[in-house]
């Protein structure tokens, strides 16, 4: 038995963290204004995001899991926490909704396609 893997061990190699997808945000006139990319979410990163959005309310750690998944492609922070008020206050809902959903991993059919083809 000494060579078998323990079932932790099988889970956690069997999944790449590494792996990024690309979003391309738009303006309301369909250019693109930047580029995000996202890391697969384990459960500490949304740990993370609700200790620091200090409450249980599901759209402020949405938006504050925004902030603390969202990168350039760099691998550079696109946000700071404390960006997650001035996103919530100055970008359109829809605007934060299609980053959040895309985030999740909601909504993202055609997300893909549109990835594979840049």
């Amino acid at each position: 038995m000494a060579g078998t893997k323990r079932t932790v061990d099988l889970l956690v190699e069997a999944f790449d963290l590494s792996q990024r997808r690309k979003f391309v945000l738009k303006n309301a006139a369909g250019q693109p204004v930047v580029d995000l990319y996202f890391r697969p979410i384990t459960r500490a990163d949304r740990k993370k995001a609700q200790s620091l959005a200090g409450t249980e309310e599901a759209l402020d750690i949405s938006t504050q899991m925004l902030c603390q998944m969202a990168e350039l492609q760099d691998g550079s922070k696109a946000f700071a926490s404390a960006d997650a008020p001035k996103l919530q206050r100055q970008l359109p809902e829809s605007v934060l909704n299609e980053l959040e959903l895309f985030l999740f991993g909601l909504g993202e059919a055609e997300d893909l396609e549109e990835v594979k083809n840049d």
